[in-house]
């Protein structure tokens, strides 16, 4: 009798094992090989700017993967936002959009390339290109908020240069799902 239970109970953990790693598996995802969900980003992801103390770092984009995007994806949209930026009002720090729904991948680099395969949205500084972290010294690690929206529009559909409430704007009711990604920098 007790060797049943046994078999019973290993027979459930096996199921319910198999069911977390199905669902884990199942859903539109955005990850980094450079850093976990709400863990450290290196310094070199930090943005580099002479005439600004708070900018560190190398202003190198940091990979970025998905998988699982929603059904009817055409393109996606990328936002990078430091919600405790400009003292609670939020940074634009990279704004993309028109990524072809066959990637599922970004490049280490790729925010500041010549050559990038989507549109450049304006950030803060109303630059078509990544720009990393700079959050003042002794604010403690801000939030960048990697979020990657999976539209209906076309890749070619946007025009360049949009700013994140034109962005949104024009997204309205093509967005069709959305999955995000947090890493942290502080100094």
């Amino acid at each position: 009798m007790a060797r049943t239970m046994l078999v019973v109970l290993a027979a459930i953990i096996c199921v319910m094992k198999a069911e977390i790693a199905w669902s884990q598996e199942s859903y539109f995802k955005l990850t980094s090989s450079a850093f976990a969900d709400n863990g450290l980003m290196e310094q070199k992801y930090a943005g580099k700017n002479p005439n600004n103390a708070n900018c560190i770092g190398e202003n190198v984009s940091p990979p970025l993967q998905w998988s699982n995007p929603p059904a009817g994806t055409k393109s996606f949209a990328l936002i990078m936002f430091d919600q405790e930026g400009r003292l609670g009002l939020g940074v634009t720090h990279w704004l993309i959009y028109g990524i072809d729904a066959k990637r599922t991948s970004l490049p280490e680099g790729i925010g500041t390339a010549s050559d990038r395969p989507f549109s450049g949205g304006s950030n803060i500084l109303g630059q078509q290109t990544y720009l990393g972290a700079c959050p003042p010294k002794g604010t403690g690690p801000h939030h960048y908020v990697f979020t990657l929206v999976a539209t209906s529009l076309e890749p070619n559909a946007l025009e360049p240069g949009l700013t994140l409430p034109k962005l949104l704007e024009a997204i309205g009711k093509n967005a069709i799902g959305a999955t995000g990604l947090v890493g942290r920098f502080g100094h």
